[in-house]
């Protein structure tokens, strides 16, 4: 599924900012984090290698998100990188002594979608230190990836892909059905269902499989199962060749 095209979508109205990275490789792999989510702003304050947007590692990391990656923009201070944002957050697995209220990535994807007015901004840090506090403290929420505590250390890209998968998920919604993966065939009619459960019953009888005149739970207990698999029409009269063929034998 394609992403919404409104002003007031989310797909629209969140950026995400890279503070000092240290590695033009992930600046590419954030770019492909966000085209396979379907978000496209990105902005890089201050990175540390030189030509970002070009860089042979940023353009192969970046593989089918070249668009994402060339259109990023390159600027001095996160004020800049936050010009026109009204809604900041943070994003570290250190916690602060002081800091903003501290919120999960659904947490922040379900407000930022929820509020058609937020144009909000993720901001990640460098590689090796993360974000300085001096960052933090200015946003409006600091958010926690709940990884294993144990190992809670994310590469750069795959905290942007946590964080790009919550936001795609809370834009599209439950009432926005995604593109189907791999074939999917009309589904069966009540009727069509019926009629296959009559002639599997009379294929059952005539194997001796089932008793007529005492049936017991078999065949609710055959429909319980069917139903479990969502029936299309395809699959109905494969079932009923193989009744047919019981029947005939």
């Amino acid at each position: 599924m394609n992403p919404p095209n409104s002003d007031t979508s989310l797909f629209t109205r969140l950026r995400f900012v890279l503070v000092e990275t240290s590695r033009a490789g992930n600046i590419g792999s954030v770019a492909r984090a966000m085209k396979t989510m379907g978000f496209t702003e990105l902005v890089l304050v201050a990175p540390r290698c030189a030509d970002p947007l070009t860089d042979p590692e940023a353009v192969a990391f970046a593989s089918g998100a070249l668009d994402v990656l060339s259109n990023a923009r390159i600027v001095g201070s996160i004020g800049e990188a936050l010009e026109g944002c009204n809604f900041a957050a943070a994003v570290s697995a250190r916690l602060r002594e002081f800091s903003p209220p501290v919120w999960t990535p659904r947490a922040f994807a379900e407000h930022a979608a929820g509020q058609g007015e937020v144009n909000a901004a993720l901001i990640l840090g460098n590689e090796r230190v993360g974000l300085p506090n001096e960052i933090v403290e200015k946003c409006n929420v600091l958010i926690n990836i709940p990884a294993n505590p144990t190992y809670s250390s994310l590469n750069l890209s795959q905290a942007a892909q946590v964080l790009a998968y919550e936001c795609r998920m809370a834009a599209i919604g439950d009432g926005v059905s995604e593109t189907p993966v791999g074939f999917h065939g009309a589904a069966a009619s009540v009727t069509q269902i019926e009629g296959m459960y009559a002639h599997l019953e009379e294929a059952l009888v005539s194997i001796g499989f089932l008793n007529a005149d005492n049936p017991k739970k078999l065949m609710p207990r055959l429909k319980r199962l069917f139903a479990r698999t969502q029936l299309e029409t395809e699959e109905v009269n494969i079932l009923r060749g193989i009744a047919r063929q019981i029947l005939k034998k």
